[in-house]
């Protein structure tokens, strides 16, 4: 029987402050006060729409890892409840959560407004999503009519990469995010030919002056 004071961890509700993305964007100085900065209930929310949108069960695991070690790093853990038949991506302090009993100590709960929670159903902005998908797809053809379709796979296997793992266009790719590419990603899931692998470092170059950007540097941290 469950103690007046618990409560399933993933049926956790009616404590947490539902922020859509204008109270999000609303904020004054959201990075200064607020004790999750809003880029990181941002990208809280990026992983879970992956991690529910991917096919592969392997993927999808890696979004959820990512998702709980971001949060860890400002003591918060996430579940996802189901409200009404959608699913709500709800954020709220480690210290509220019981390992041991996976639930949620009401008692432990000293502000409400602490909790963030974030509907999945839908897109937060509809057009936001396909146009980031639909921009690096045209990066895509544009290298590949210019330079050929050696270079032209390897900037799609890029691509492939940032829409399974960050969601965002080729050219915001951190230092870090595009050496995960070279050394990861297209070593073990592209399965790239002699040539590829000799042209990648090329087909990089390619892509950032067809953006009129410089390619990142991996050593530039």
């Amino acid at each position: 029987m469950t103690d007046s004071s618990e409560i399933p961890a993933d049926s956790l509700s009616d404590v947490a402050t539902h922020r859509d993305k204008d109270d999000r964007e609303g904020d004054a100085d959201p990075g200064e006060d607020a004790e999750l900065p809003v880029d990181v209930v941002d990208e809280a929310e990026r992983l879970a729409r992956l991690e529910r949108s991917v096919g592969d069960d392997g993927e999808a695991q890696a979004h959820a890892t990512r998702r709980a070690t971001l949060l860890a790093e400002h003591d918060f853990t996430s579940r996802i409840r189901e409200d009404d038949g959608e699913d709500v991506l709800v954020l709220h302090p480690d210290e509220w959560h019981d390992d041991e009993e996976n639930v949620i100590r009401t008692d432990r709960i000293d502000d409400t407004s602490r909790a963030v929670e974030l509907p999945l159903e839908g897109t937060r902005d509809p057009d936001d999503w396909d146009a980031v998908n639909a921009h690096n797809r045209a990066l895509v053809e544009q290298i590949r009519a210019a330079h050929g379709d050696v270079h032209g796979d390897n900037v799609a296997s890029l691509a492939d990469f940032v829409g399974n793992h960050y969601a965002k266009r080729i050219e915001d790719l951190t230092n870090e995010e595009l050496e995960e590419f070279r050394t990861e990603y297209f070593v073990r899931n592209v399965w790239p030919s002699e040539r590829q692998r000799e042209a990648l470092e090329k087909s990089l170059e390619y892509v950032y002056e067809q953006v009129g950007e410089s390619t990142p540097d991996p050593h530039d941290r």
